[in-house]
């Protein structure tokens, strides 16, 4: 099995995004923005070239934030678009070229946000990422995610699984990502007493974006 390399889709990334699925998972990633006000330090897993980010910090002018990605041709891509910021907002910002699941922080975040990333791992390694990061998760945490779902209702559920299914195989072919089927990553939050605390949905369900909470 060869490894993993999210290398060689960092550039066209964003056009095959807009060629695929059109604005809609820009939108997704956005959706909840206006709700996470009050972040002081953000944990970023896969961030991608910091679209996402650099909204972020635009809505949370106290935000530090670490970003972990696997993807050195990602990373550059998002340095160049934070130095566009200028200065002072590269200083708020910390870099980190690794797998998160081998990465472990030293900071504790009151936010962590995983777009489109939680989709790249099997059930038991998620359970792993989340045994090393909670730790450093804050009591009060709230976690973004932004995904894929695999709809119950027929026939969108074999639409959906069909679109799922053929992205897994595309990724697969230009990655070699072996996971083939989402994860239930909910189970895995749910396990460790996130909640449920808001939810957006896009094209029918297709695209999910999901603030989860810890009681406190």
């Amino acid at each position: 099995m060869r490894a993993t390399n999210f290398d060689r889709v960092a550039s066209p990334y964003r056009w095959m995004e807009y060629a695929s699925f059109g604005p809609y998972l820009d939108l997704c990633r956005l959706a909840q923005i206006e709700h996470l006000g009050g972040a002081r330090s953000a944990l970023l897993l896969g961030e991608g070239d910091g679209r996402f980010l650099e909204q972020l910090l635009a809505a949370n002018p106290c935000l530090t934030a670490d970003v972990v990605d696997s993807s050195s041709s990602m990373l550059r891509l998002l340095d160049r678009r934070i130095a566009r910021m200028g200065p002072e907002t590269r200083e708020r910002i910390h870099l980190h070229h690794a797998d998160a699941l081998q990465w472990t922080p030293t900071a504790t975040y009151d936010l962590v946000v995983s777009h489109f990333f939680l989709d790249c791992f099997f059930s038991h390694q998620i359970d792993e990422i989340l045994d090393r990061l909670l730790p450093h998760v804050d009591p009060h945490a709230r976690w973004l995610i932004s995904e894929f779902s695999v709809l119950r209702r027929p026939p969108a559920s074999y639409l959906s699984a069909c679109i799922v299914g053929f992205l897994y195989q595309c990724f697969g072919l230009l990655t070699g990502l072996p996971v083939r089927r989402l994860p239930d990553y909910a189970a895995c939050l749910e396990h460790r007493r996130f909640l449920l605390s808001r939810q957006e949905s896009f094209l029918g369900g297709l695209l999910q974006s999901q603030i989860w909470s810890l009681p406190g």
